[in-house]
């Protein structure tokens, strides 16, 4: 059935979108949501929650290769067959 304007300004009020309540962190100053751990060092009311990941240094093209290299091959098995 048709729905009059006024209807369907009705059900739309209820979604407009509300703004995050961002706050920054005591520790590093970061911006942060209220009641959340902070992204940027991990803690939550002073207390470190998120442990931070280390990247690993990237790999030198010599050093893959070396990688490679080293690796020894796989031995290849011939498949033997009983003759009847």
């Amino acid at each position: 059935m048709r729905h009059t304007s006024g209807h369907t300004g009705n059900r739309r009020s209820h979604h407009a979108l509300t703004a995050v309540d961002a706050t920054l962190c005591k520790d590093c100053g970061a911006l942060k949501q209220k009641h959340r751990a902070c992204s940027g060092c991990g803690k939550y009311k002073g207390i470190d929650v998120l442990a931070k990941k280390v990247k690993a240094p990237k790999k030198t093209k010599k050093e893959k290769k070396a990688a490679t290299k080293s690796k020894p091959k796989a031995a290849k098995v011939k498949k033997v067959t009983a003759k009847k």
